[in-house]
């Protein structure tokens, strides 16, 4: 963050300073974590489920804190108290990110139902080659995560990344008013949150909050492959410029092939010339997430060749998506375990289906938040995982039963092809069974069921072996 000093950080968020020199400077980071607190860094208290930050203020202290934001006064040092220190946290970045824009920051935001982090990774990695940029692993895609994200950036910062998610109407709006891009990047639209939104046109209109925040001068980058994206275009200021496989793609990807570990190679289609990319991250859904995140590097300003040498440089930086170990027994674990949808699901089964192995193999767990279309949805996952050709499908805890339901719809049989399972420890014990040197084996769930472990457990199994 730039420097402030406390005055500043009171008149930035409309609250009051209490205890320490109005002039002190907060030279620091800016952390919800009190472990993470080093000297000159200001400690931000939020309530939780769990835990209070409020209880964490003299170990902050003692690491060296400078200030906290807090919803009460404390002794154990400077505080700047608001009502809502949320909204405060938000009002921060804000006024932060408004001298950095004087700066010469250019800031680009990226939304849709799935490839969202993917996507931030890839283009914060391309832009990294053109000058310093703030894209940080994970998903700070809410009221606060992306504010710390801006505040993570400073006056040497060039091009800051933000991943925007929603769960409702207004929540992208409302983020755009923290840091409002001047490149906005809309995926997809799918069935992610479909509780929340309703149906794929609510969602489409809150994606949309994105391209109607940006400048006239700025530029939306819209997939051409979907029909929702690209009918946004009417609801922006800015310069659109479409991204996809269709012919009339302003930046399009031709000769698509993968390699046998599911990697995808292309040329590059843009501005009148033509270069090869060959990614390094698992799937073909990649390619739709490499053309968005170049399409953003080229309204940046980037050359069409240097793009494609970035992209083809880039790799995985989040966890927990794609990301592909192989045991030294010769069993390789796709651990895809951070979310899941319909649309991701179908994406991953895809990519399992491209990867050389001896079977492939899908332990899935449930999917969150479809509302109504969840029992329909699970069971067309089952179905669309026997189409993938999947040799063995896992479908774990009581919310997956559907997954199994459909695929032995679909032809799959009881224990050889489809089987399902109550929980963690018995999907565990069921693998360890039956999987064999050459299997490669795709984990996925929504992230409240907690998969991620269950990969980890599959690589502490092969290991031991």
């Amino acid at each position: 963050m730039i420097a402030l000093t406390l005055r500043e950080v009171a008149e930035a968020v409309g609250g009051r300073l209490t205890g320490g020199a109005p002039d002190a400077p907060v030279a620091g980071a800016v952390t919800i974590d009190s472990r993470t607190v080093a000297a000159g860094d200001l400690f931000v208290a939020l309530p939780g489920e769990r835990v209070d930050g409020h209880d964490f203020l003299v170990a902050a202290a003692a690491a060296g804190a400078a200030g906290a934001l807090t919803t009460r006064p404390d002794d154990a040092l400077p505080c700047v108290v608001v009502d809502d220190a949320v909204a405060a946290l938000g009002r921060l970045a804000a006024a932060v990110h408004g001298r950095l824009v004087g700066h010469g920051l250019v800031t680009l935001g990226i939304t849709g139902s799935s490839g969202k982090t993917s996507t931030k990774d890839l283009l914060g990695q391309v832009l990294a080659e053109a000058g310093p940029t703030v894209s940080p692993p994970g998903s700070f895609n809410n009221d606060i995560g992306l504010p710390l994200t801006v505040l993570s950036a400073d006056a040497s910062t060039r091009y800051l990344v933000l991943e925007m998610g929603a769960r409702g109407p207004g929540h992208i709006a409302r983020l755009c008013a923290v840091a409002r891009p001047r490149i906005g990047v809309v995926l997809n639209v799918g069935s992610a949150h479909l509780g929340e939104f309703g149906s794929p046109e609510g969602t489409a209109r809150a994606k949309g909050e994105l391209v109607e925040a940006l400048p006239a001068d700025g530029t939306a980058v819209l997939n051409a492959d979907d029909p929702r994206v690209l009918g946004m275009a009417p609801r922006t200021r800015a310069r659109v410029l479409t991204t996809g496989r269709a012919d009339d793609a302003e930046v399009r990807a031709t000769d698509v092939r993968l390699d046998g570990e599911g990697r995808a190679s292309f040329t590059l289609a843009a501005a009148g010339e033509r270069h090869p990319v060959a990614l390094q991250v698992v799937g073909e859904h990649q390619v739709a997430n490499a053309l968005s995140a170049a399409g953003a590097a080229l309204a940046a300003g980037m050359a069409p060749a240097a793009v494609a040498r970035a992209l083809s440089a880039a790799g995985a930086r989040s966890r927990w998506r794609m990301e592909v170990t192989r045991r030294p027994d010769g069993v390789v674990v796709v651990n895809d375990a951070y979310n899941a949808n319909p649309e991701s699901m179908r994406a991953a089964l895809a990519a399992l289906a491209g990867m050389a192995g001896t079977r492939r193999v899908a332990v899935l767990g449930a999917m969150g938040e479809l509302g109504p279309a969840a029992a329909a949805e699970h069971e067309r996952l089952g179905r669309d995982a026997v189409a993938a050709g999947v040799d063995v499908i896992v479908a774990v805890g009581p919310d997956a039963v559907g997954i199994a339901t459909g695929a032995r719809a679909a032809g799959a049989r009881d224990r050889e092809g489809s089987v399902h399972v109550p929980d963690r420890a018995a999907a565990r014990a069921l693998l360890t069974e039956v999987l064999v040197p050459g299997d490669v084996v795709l984990v996925k769930a929504s992230r409240a069921y907690g998969l991620e472990l269950l990969a980890a457990d599959l690589l502490s199994a092969g290991t031991a072996a």
